[in-house]
């Protein structure tokens, strides 16, 4: 695959409430001490992938959405808009991780966009 899948997000309305649940339903490993109001899950085996679990900020609906890995966000975002879609979020960086966008497809589904820095 040339643009695997590499992060999942579930974003709830409670951060606790949904690392508690999502912890004992599963036995994730959840750690909310790298990023305020962010639970960053570990990968649990060979073939998995991390996430995270958030707080969805106002405005902005729960939703369970994933990333995919691209060379580059902005032609991604472009390409997606030149089929229909539309860019809920432009490229903005993780300090230290990479970059990432999000649009959303011709259904309205939030998708992610990823690439790590070099």
């Amino acid at each position: 695959m040339s643009n695997p899948v590499v992060h999942f997000e579930i974003i709830g309305t409670d951060l606790g409430k949904s690392t508690a649940f999502y912890s004992e339903l599963f036995g994730w490993q959840v750690n909310t001490e790298m990023m305020p109001g962010y639970g960053m899950v570990s990968p649990a085996g060979e073939g998995s992938i991390g996430g995270g679990i958030m707080a969805a900020p106002e405005g902005m609906r729960p939703m369970v959405t994933f990333y995919i890995m691209v060379e580059d966000i902005d032609a991604m975002l472009a390409r997606a808009e030149s089929l229909g879609g539309k860019t809920l979020m432009p490229k903005m960086e993780i300090p230290g991780v990479g970059f990432s966008g999000m649009f959303a497809d011709t259904d309205g589904n939030a998708v992610g966009l990823f690439t790590a820095t070099h």
